[in-house]
């Protein structure tokens, strides 16, 4: 008996990074095009195209977007796995997390419900990281203003050492011995 399940080995050759990389930050949201989607799940992207038109109820903005004319050569001037999309007359579709999912149920095919489990890894992986890296930058501000705050006041130390660096002033000499005083 054959299936069309996925082989383990097919998905554990699917690197994470390689999904990672796939995923964009777009009108600052995390999304992965339509052409990536298509390949992580197997199957050609006017076919994903085509079942995601056919549901086309399923997929509200927040889970689906379509790319101007200038975020697409962004992507293509900066992404070099999507250089084909340069001449592609069609303007592609970007998934947020939710619509990655979406568009594997909809497509309902055993290796695009097993690739969606990575895909959403690889979502949770990247808003760790941004948390991470709030975090982090937060930190950081904290101690930037304590170091500012300790330069403050080493500047007044290293004042106070220069100044008792100084000589002391000579008090004018008086003349020795007895003086008469005129009156």
């Amino acid at each position: 008996m054959k299936t069309d399940r996925p082989h383990s080995s097919q998905l554990t050759s699917l690197p994470m990074e390689r999904i990672d990389r796939m995923i964009l930050l777009l009108r600052r949201q995390r999304v992965i095009l339509d052409a990536d989607l298509a390949i992580l799940y197997g199957v050609t992207t006017k076919a994903f195209n085509q079942a995601v038109k056919r549901n086309h109820e399923r997929f509200p903005s927040d889970f689906m977007f379509r790319l101007t004319l200038e975020e697409k050569a962004e992507v293509v001037t900066n992404c070099d796995h999507l250089r084909k999309l340069k001449f592609s007359p069609v303007l592609p579709a970007a998934f947020t997390e939710h619509g990655a999912i979406m568009a594997a149920s909809v497509l309902n095919s055993p290796r695009a419900i097993a690739v969606s489990v990575y895909v959403v890894r690889a979502f949770v992986r990247l808003r760790e990281a941004m948390i991470s890296q709030r975090e982090f930058a937060s930190k950081l501000a904290e101690l930037e203003k304590k170091l500012v705050e300790h330069d403050e006041k080493f500047a007044e130390v290293f004042e106070a050492i220069h100044e008792l660096m100084q000589p002391a002033p000579v008090p004018p000499k008086g003349r020795i011995g007895f003086t008469a005083s005129e009156e």
